[in-house]
């Protein structure tokens, strides 16, 4: 049997980039293929070519052993292709049929013909074993049912071969082992999939065959009987890395950071984003604040680091209100932000990476002389010693921000917040869009941090970098803390009832919960 796609040769040349060098990769019919690398890789590239999403400038594509040409999305679709998106495209006012039919809505007359679809989307819902009913609005379903609906669009189109691009970022791990049992059936019955990720033990757990990506070109194919996640992280970067941070237990001292019944009301909506959170960071610990992202964790920082006023409540520094002081005066007191979007609050993006070394304290001495001047010598000394020591290239500090990778910008990110010796440091999904090499070099920072005496608040939406990190564990959902776990106690199970609105009562035994959930760390 020929294979499902067969892709040769593929170059695809951006200006002043080569994105995919003579790529060569093929699917299995029946297996479930991932394809990872990190960012800049090029895995994204080489799919938007086989979904008609970008032309190859050379190569060749075969779908069932007959080349193609696939010069739109809908060609891709005729050929049985379906993509299921990292960041949905669903119409939130229409139903889950309106949603499946968008674009091909069967007839009846002028009008469309809603019986039939109806009738084709529970036939789909039931054949594949999801929870949907065909008349709900999006608007109304959890990211993970919306996720299910993502899948039936393109099940609908009788797609044979699925393109899934970051599928568990926004799933609990209950939701995620349960698109895994779907993704396994779909297989099972002679289709393929593509699975995208950066969750090197969700790829171990889920995948047949692995295709490795490096600097546009394809490294290598393995076989999950031949490979470990240590060796894949190895393919990806180049070198040896390490999943898990070491670190020792944590020696907590006096609270330094407090958060007493923080509100928060949605200025349109009038419901709430942040519904009575209290909880307190100590000195020489690590606090991870776990969830689904959208259930009140970007409210919740900018409200502790001065960004967004709230509704009611205190935040305390050392004892003291700081409630209503503004963010730089938070910031001059010793509160550090490493921000959740390092382009819009993290970084001036045309400024030169030796300015973004000192934002926020560039009005300051020793960067700012009389009357506000920079001191230009200074400000390029600090910069000078910060990318070195916290490995960020390239090392020429009069680059604009924007020409810095992911990983190095957010290591200078992390190198300002760092180096200005706060008392609290907030990080933000510190890791997100991060290469796993860089993602290694921030854990170690982090954990740094906490041993020489910091309170570290750590929000993430990646579970296992919470479990591998954080010393204490709360869990958010719909603006409200569902509870506390000590790191022992914390499973992937556990905290995925807490982040899906369970409380501690609700919860398993920890020994019970620890033998059903599979998780290990990852980069």
């Amino acid at each position: 049997m020929p294979p499902a796609i067969e892709m040769r040769g593929i170059v695809k040349r951006f200006p002043l980039v080569l994105a995919n060098d003579q790529v060569d990769f093929t699917l299995e019919w029946g297996e479930i293929h991932a394809l990872i690398g990190e960012n800049g890789a090029g895995k994204s590239t080489l799919m938007k070519v086989l979904y008609g999403l970008q032309q190859a400038d050379e190569g060749s594509v075969a779908v069932d052993g007959r080349l193609v040409e696939i010069r739109s999305a809908r060609d891709a679709i005729d050929l049985g292709i379906g993509m299921v998106h990292q960041h949905f495209m669903l119409v939130e006012p229409l139903t889950v049929t309106e949603n499946l039919v968008l674009g091909s809505e069967p007839r009846l007359g002028p009008a469309l013909d809603y019986r039939s679809a109806r009738t084709k989307t529970r036939g789909l819902i039931e054949r594949f074993g999801f929870d949907l009913d065909p008349d709900t609005t999006i608007a109304e379903l959890p990211l993970g049912l919306q996720q299910q609906v993502e899948i039936l669009k393109t099940l609908y189109r009788d797609a044979r071969i699925l393109v899934m691009d970051e599928p568990t970022a926004v799933l609990t791990p209950q939701e995620t082992r349960g698109l895994f049992e779907f993704l396994r059936e779909y297989a099972a019955q002679g289709n393929a999939v593509v699975f995208i990720s950066h969750k090197l033990d969700e790829v171990m757990a889920l995948c047949d065959r692995m295709s490795v990506m490096r600097d546009g070109r394809m490294v290598g194919t393995v076989a999950r009987a031949e490979t470990d996640q240590r060796r894949l992280a190895s393919m990806m970067v180049g070198r040896e890395v390490l999943l898990r941070v070491e670190k020792g237990p944590a020696a907590p001292e006096e609270a330094r950071l407090e958060v007493r019944d923080l509100r928060l009301r949605h200025p349109l909506k009038h419901t709430p984003l942040l519904d009575g959170v209290s909880f307190s960071v100590r000195a020489g610990e690590i606090l991870g604040v776990a969830g689904i992202e959208g259930n009140g964790q970007t409210e919740l920082v900018e409200t502790i680091t001065g960004l967004r006023p709230m509704d009611s409540g205190s935040v305390l520094l050392d004892g003291e209100d700081i409630s209503l002081r503004s963010a730089r005066q938070r910031r001059e007191q010793g509160v550090s932000h490493v921000p959740e979007d390092r382009n819009e609050r993290g970084l001036v993006a045309s400024y030169t990476a030796a300015m973004n070394a000192v934002l926020g304290d560039h009005h300051r001495p020793p960067y700012a002389r009389f009357l506000g001047l920079l001191d230009q010598q200074t400000i390029e000394r600090h910069a000078e010693r910060i990318v070195e020591a916290y490995d960020v290239r390239p090392r020429a500090i009069d680059l604009a921000a924007s020409v810095y990778s992911g990983g190095n910008a957010q290591k200078l990110v992390v190198a300002r917040e760092l180096e200005r010796s706060p008392s609290v440091l907030v990080l933000a999904q510190p890791t997100r869009g991060v290469d796993i090499g860089a993602i290694e070099f921030i854990h170690r920072q982090i954990v740094g941090a906490r041993d020489a005496g910091l309170a570290v608040l750590l929000v993430s939406a990646d579970l296992n970098e919470i479990m591998s990190l954080a010393d204490r564990i709360v869990v958010m959902y719909e603006g409200r803390l569902m509870g506390e776990l000590a790191q022992a106690e914390a499973s992937a199970e556990r905290l995925g009832l807490l982040m899906a609105g369970s409380t501690l009562s609700d919860l398993p035994a920890a020994d019970a919960a620890a033998g059903t959930d599979g998780a290990a760390p990852v980069a």
